[in-house]
């Protein structure tokens, strides 16, 4: 079976216990991060469809990597997150902009 998608690092070690054998090649910076983005809009799509956390999970994970892969530490990314919270605030009033008149 083809897949052509990036794979979290333990994942040929899975197979190989599951008995099959798994080719992998190492990409190229420029192809990890458009596999990256494929991946943040591939987790994004699984989450939406069902909620689960655990594919929340899943897609903090990717944007990690997508940060890291950018020079942003999964910190400074938090740190940028907080910053922008404090500014602007976040998410937890619930608040919906109908219109500004």
């Amino acid at each position: 079976m083809k897949y052509n998608k990036l794979i979290r690092d333990r994942i040929p070690e899975i197979i190989a216990k599951n008995g099959q054998t798994a080719r992998v090649r190492v990409l190229t910076d420029e192809e990890y991060l458009a596999k990256l983005d494929e991946k943040l809009g591939e987790e994004l799509a699984e989450y939406l469809a069902d909620g689960n956390i655990e594919e929340l999970a899943d897609l903090l994970e990717v944007l990690y990597a997508a940060a890291l892969a950018r020079g942003t530490t999964a910190e400074q990314l938090d740190e940028i997150r907080r910053k922008k919270a404090e500014e602007r605030g976040a998410f937890a009033e619930k608040l919906l902009l109908e219109e500004v008149l």
